[in-house]
């Protein structure tokens, strides 16, 4: 087992980084390790952890602004925004569990350094539209900062994206800055029960084409809608397909209205107010309805929204596979038998067909180690992805290898 280096500082980390980099000994970094087992297999001789750089050192409600060091648990964020009426709008997803992680743990510098972002990404972007400033540590062992405290100080490069979701191959997160909203007064779901897979994602479709502002929309076929915690929703024994609706109170109850007649073609929905509303996309923040399981692999697929249903049908003409359709039908997870490549060529094959990228999230480490994890590059993009790596990080020293075998 590789020695775990847990720096509390910015200036203890650039410490504890030289002689690694003196030696060029690569090395493995995580935040709590939740996400340790999605990517390559890295093979380092050391993994220095940021979970002992925690702590909140600003943050201004008035503003909509907080600063965070990297290794501060995601809960204490957002126990701090609630104690104040706001929120991380992005609602990042804790994928860790699914792969074998701990639930909960989950740093606020992995969540931008994966980039990751739950339903309401449709309606107010990617947790990466959320960052404001950054401060890390370099594969040259080296401090920097980029960005600021407003989105307008930006000239030039904008680091801030080009870090958030690098898994950790270009810089070590010490510290973020990023924006906050308010919370809404009141949210409302309209659940249609009983759609087929191309029909609940058309109604998703519909649902954001309407002048409603709606902030979520996900479709659950039958199987994987039995393994909801809600058991209203569990027990109808059907396939859900669920939109979300966030305002002040009035707003919603007249949205509410609005949307059932203006999608009334599709059914009668039911209508769930906002604690049991808050708890069915609480368990979507979770993946609960796609848990850890050794007898299967899950992939992530990003496509455009009209053509998930075509996706997954192209892969079920090869192997069975159970589905949760986001972001109304552009993101796409999807649970496959075990085996020697995940199902890798043909995942590739009807990505490539339809469009879109695909990430495998979970899958015995041999596999990761054999397949391609991450969407492989167009050659324009693997020369701009080796040019960032050779600038922050020119003698890989950091998680080598992760994303893609020759970074």
């Amino acid at each position: 087992m590789s020695d775990i280096l847990r720096a509390a500082t910015a200036w203890e980390l650039q410490l504890m980084l030289a002689p690694y980099i003196e030696k060029k000994t690569p090395i493995e970094v995580v935040g709590s390790g939740s996400k340790a087992r999605i990517g390559r297999p890295t093979q380092t001789a050391a993994t220095i952890s940021t979970a002992s750089m925690h702590g909140i050192w600003m943050y201004e409600p008035t503003e909509l602004v907080m600063s965070a060091h990297g290794g501060t648990p995601l809960v204490q964020i957002e126990a701090a925004l609630a104690g104040n009426n706001q929120m991380l709008a992005f609602e990042p997803t804790d994928i860790g569990p699914t792969s074998g992680g701990a639930r909960g743990t989950q740093t606020i510098g992995s969540v931008f350094a994966c980039n990751v972002s739950g339903s309401r990404r449709i309606a107010i972007g990617a947790a990466r539209d959320h960052l404001l400033g950054i401060e890390g540590v370099n594969g040259r062992g080296e401090l920097f900062r980029a960005g600021g405290r407003v989105m307008k100080n930006v000239t030039g490069y904008d680091l801030c994206r080009g870090v958030a979701g690098s898994w950790g191959t270009l810089a070590i997160l010490t510290e973020v800055t990023f924006k906050v909203l308010p919370a809404p007064e009141k949210t409302a779901t309209l659940v249609y029960p009983d759609l087929p897979d191309d029909i609940g994602v058309e109604l998703m479709c519909a649902a954001m084409r309407l002048p409603y502002e709606v902030c979520g929309t996900v479709h659950l076929p039958k199987n994987v809608a039995g393994r909801l915690e809600h058991s209203a929703l569990a027990d109808l024994g059907q396939a859900v397909t669920a939109l979300r609706i966030e305002n002040f109170e009035k707003s919603v109850d007249y949205r509410t209205q609005a949307m059932r007649e203006a999608l009334k073609v599709y059914g009668d929905p039911l209508v769930i107010g906002s604690m049991n509303s808050l708890e069915f996309w609480g368990e979507l923040r979770r993946l609960s309805v796609m848990p850890y399981d050794e007898a299967t692999c899950l992939w992530r697929i990003s496509t455009a929204p009209m053509m998930g249903p075509k996706v997954v049908a192209s892969i079920r003409r090869h192997m069975p596979a159970e589905v949760m359709y986001d972001w109304s039908g552009g993101l796409v997870w999807i649970e496959v038998p075990a085996s020697a490549d995940a199902g890798s060529s043909d995942v590739r094959r009807a990505v490539a067909v339809h469009g879109g990228h695909a990430t495998l999230i979970r899958a015995d480490a041999s596999v990761r180690g054999s397949v391609e994890v991450f969407q492989p590059q167009s050659p324009l993009a693997e020369r701009l992805t080796g040019g960032l790596k050779s600038v922050f990080d020119p003698m890989r020293m950091l998680n080598p290898g992760r994303m893609y075998a020759n970074l």
